[in-house]
């Protein structure tokens, strides 16, 4: 063989091998990298997350909101998991509950105020009477290579201005090729005079999801919330509507709602995608297991102060807190692509906890 046509071999055979390679090791599609940015726009009163150059979700205080919220929040391939009504209404979804707006935390019983269920659909002379949750300050805002965080300060204001707690949460988001995370680690101070959380079922990290993950509905129901709003849920075309609850101990669908769980996934076909929503409690939050106010219409929440609605009145919960004392709550939302497993949903708990000390 001639030097010339050796040459010629070896380059065959360089292009041959990465082309192998290339066929064992994909290329990272647009969004893949874990590249987290966190974008304060403060003008415009929001915060934009973006993961590997794709848009993930947005931290918004909109003045039409009465506390703020994560919205919207999309799987890795882009898949919208939350509901867009109010804010973004889309065709076919429900027009109820217009307080339960994206990924959020409050209360429906605040020294007898509801921060819960406050919003622009109620008189304003009803809405007087409620509380808000107001935004203070973006204290900081971090992208990273596999990591975001986003610290804020919050003010849960009383009907009479007063300021009955503070709250610092911290946001950690992350993502990977078919995941998304979220972390909130949110720190409730009472200032000036003791807090008693009432015992309710409205409470208190909630979730909101895209009509595909609610549960299919048989007859229209109207829901009462702690201040006496009644709100009905009507029937709608349940085409493509296939969400299931299912419970860290095991209960599935509507019977997961009043149980206590680690953890709860909800689980469903969007689109073309199979999304996997798994919402975790941390062992060292009050009231751990927490209930679970999880409804098929498409409320996905935890609550760990209410209990006699859940329980048909054989449990109560007194949780208060003296001035200057703190509540310490750290939650994980974890979206995952692919079907649902409870082994896998499990093993991300003992993760989360791993990450974040028992």
């Amino acid at each position: 063989m001639t030097r010339s046509m050796a040459i010629v071999v070896a380059l065959g055979l360089v292009v041959a091998l990465a082309a192998a390679l290339a066929a064992a090791v994909p290329v990272a599609a647009a969004g893949e990298d874990g590249r987290v940015s966190v974008q304060a726009r403060p003008s415009e009163r929001r915060v934009d997350v973006t993961i590997g150059g794709q848009p993930f979700t947005s931290y918004i205080w909109p003045e039409r909101l009465a506390k703020p919220v994560l919205f919207p929040i999309r799987s890795a391939a882009g898949t919208l998991v939350t509901r867009g009504f109010p804010l973004e209404p889309r065709p076919g979804e429900r027009a109820d509950h217009p307080h339960q707006v994206g990924f959020w935390l409050t209360y429906g019983d605040v020294n007898g105020v509801d921060f819960w269920g406050t919003s622009e659909a109620i008189a304003p002379a009803e809405r007087a009477k409620m509380g808000h949750i107001r935004e203070v300050a973006i204290d900081a805002t971090h992208g990273g290579k596999d990591r975001g965080e986003l610290a804020v300060r919050l003010e849960w204001v009383m009907p009479d201005a007063s300021v009955a707690l503070q709250e610092q949460t911290t946001f950690g988001f992350r993502g990977g090729p078919d995941r998304r995370v979220i972390d909130r680690v949110t720190t409730l101070t009472a200032t000036g005079q003791r807090v008693a959380f009432g015992d309710t079922k409205e409470g208190m990290l909630g979730l909101r999801v895209a009509r595909p993950l609610e549960g299919p509905s048989k007859e229209p129901e109207v829901f009462t919330d702690a201040s006496g709003h009644a709100t009905t849920v009507p029937v709608l075309d349940n085409a493509g509507v296939n969400g299931v609850y299912t419970g860290s101990q095991g209960k599935r669908g509507d019977a997961v709602w009043g149980t206590r769980n680690r953890w709860v996934a909800l689980s469903g076909r969007v689109g073309q995608e199979d999304v996997v929503l798994v919402l975790m409690d941390h062992p060292q939050n009050p009231g751990f297991p927490t209930y679970w106010h999880a409804r098929s219409y498409g409320l996905f929440a935890a609550n760990p102060f209410g209990a006699k609605t859940f329980s048909n009145g054989k449990d109560h919960i007194d949780f208060a807190l003296d001035p200057g004392a703190k509540a310490l709550l750290r939650h994980r939302l974890l979206i995952l692509g692919g079907p649902f497993s409870a082994e896998r949903a499990e093993a991300a708990w003992k993760e989360f906890v791993a990450e974040t000390g028992k």
